[in-house]
């Protein structure tokens, strides 16, 4: 088992090195989706300077490789325990220092949700999407909102599901994130406008 480990530890590493997000941007586009937003070559650049369309083929395109190679390996090649932490996080660690752009990937949020789509079927990913966008109601910053998303799925797979492969690919997914978004992460989550209004409204009320 050793050596299919090793091999689809390369497969997935490369298929999550394809940088769909960047290539839609250059060949749709024609522009470096990388001097747009916050800079990442991801799909969420690639719907500010794109629109919703190319930005949804580029989310779907980023979360299928993430999620391809994972499943094969899985119920194709039957490859489980740590040899299965291994390579799930390969697809993750290839988008995020991507050899196609010198090692300078994107963030990994979508190549995450296609590992865990392939790990746990539609638990993990809805459970992410839901965590996600009530975070990103509360918090303005986008580090801190995808951290306490990946916190959420943590706190999740402890309390329900203890599986030991599926948490250390937890902890390799939510280090990783941590590594991305540490400029994020330097600074004191920003609440959303609605948040500090209610917070001044109720302290005024209180004096």
């Amino acid at each position: 088992m050793i050596p299919q480990i090793i091999l689809w530890s390369l497969i997935a590493f490369a298929s999550g090195s394809l940088m769909f997000s960047y290539w839609l941007g250059k060949a749709a586009l024609n522009e470096d989706i990388r001097q747009v937003g916050d800079g990442n070559p991801g799909s969420t650049n690639v719907l500010k300077a794109g629109g919703w369309k190319l930005g949804a083929l580029a989310f779907v395109l980023d979360t299928l490789k993430g999620a391809i190679p994972i499943a094969i390996a899985k119920y194709g090649i039957g490859i489980e325990g740590v040899g299965l932490v291994i390579v799930s996080l390969m697809p993750i660690l290839g988008h995020a220092f991507t050899p196609f752009l010198r090692g300078h990937g994107g963030k990994a949020v979508a190549v995450s949700f296609g590992v865990w789509m392939a790990l746990t079927f539609w638990e993990i990913p809805m459970l992410g999407g839901i965590a996600l966008g009530l975070w990103y109601c509360v918090i303005a910053t986008s580090g801190w909102a995808v951290v306490f998303m990946s916190l959420s799925i943590g706190l999740y797979l402890l309390w329900f599901d203890p599986n030991p492969v599926l948490y250390c690919v937890w902890v390799g997914n939510f280090t990783l994130f941590l590594h991305k978004y540490r400029a994020d992460l330097r600074q004191k989550p920003q609440l959303r406008g609605w948040i500090t209004e209610r917070l001044w409204f109720s302290k005024r009320s209180a004096a």
